[in-house]
């Protein structure tokens, strides 16, 4: 782990002690659990951007095989 600083509000570092001392973790813990939170969050949106972005580049490409019947297929194969 690194070592970071941060500063927060008196009535953060309140609430953070108050919910500190009721779930049983250190303020480090919470303030580690938070972070990753909001980096699932974010990334979230990010994937969900690229997937807009992409979503149809092929859809005027021939020179692809029919998605459709290899599916069939491997449905009728896995009988």
């Amino acid at each position: 782990m690194v070592r970071t600083q941060i500063y927060l509000t008196e009535e953060q570092r309140e609430e953070l002690a108050a919910i500190a001392r009721t779930s049983g973790k250190k303020q480090s813990e919470l303030i580690r659990e938070a972070v990753d939170r909001l980096i699932d969050r974010a990334g979230g949106r990010n994937r969900a951007a690229v997937l807009r972005e992409v979503a149809g580049i092929w859809k005027d490409r021939a020179d692809l095989p029919d998605f459709g019947a290899l599916r069939a297929e491997w449905d009728r194969d896995s009988r």
